[in-house]
């Protein structure tokens, strides 16, 4: 149900850019919906998770950029610093001395320290490249194209990225007895 909710405001903009082909209307929907995606969460849990916090904000102020300026610049970079963040966070907390997915998934998985270490590098540098991809898309393609990549091509990278870590990581989950 979550991964449904936090991909939500990302239908919306799809569906709403595609009924209007206005990037601005589909911007607004975008941040109508994240904002009720953030308030129900808070409503129905009390608690907001940081990424949605982070989404929220990029979706306000590259969204609002986007329509305050009438420049779809902005709101086209959103994936890309989402990305770059998201990456980002992962190092850090690697460099701090805490591997961020090992304190997401560490109840789900043991594994050995260096190979908590690849898999944040790995989904590290996964986001820089989505990033920088998002990037060449936006500057080298048609609108519809960003579009559709930002939805198909994005989902799809990701679920491919997800399938080879479920088969680098398999050696390391343990049935249940």
């Amino acid at each position: 149900m979550k991964f449904f909710t936090d991909l939500l405001p990302v239908l919306l903009f799809f569906g709403a850019y595609w009924l209007t082909r206005d990037m601005f209307v589909a911007t607004g929907v975008a941040i109508a919906a994240t904002a009720v995606m953030v308030a129900w969460a808070w409503f129905k849990h009390r608690k907001v998770d940081t990424m949605q916090w982070i989404s929220l904000g990029l979706i306000v102020v590259l969204g609002g950029a986007t329509l305050l300026l009438h420049d779809k610049h902005f709101i086209m970079w959103k994936p890309t610093v989402l990305y770059w963040v998201m990456g980002a966070g992962l190092l850090i907390s690697e460099f701090a001395g805490k591997n961020g997915l090992r304190l997401m998934m560490g109840k789900q998985i043991e594994m050995p320290d260096p190979v908590w270490r690849k898999l944040t590098w790995a989904w590290s540098g996964f986001f820089a490249f989505m990033g920088a991809l998002n990037l060449f898309v936006a500057y080298h393609f048609s609108e519809d194209v960003w579009v559709n990549f930002k939805l198909f091509g994005g989902m799809g990278l990701m679920l491919l990225f997800v399938i080879a870590q479920s088969l680098f990581l398999a050696k390391y989950i343990e049935e249940k007895k």
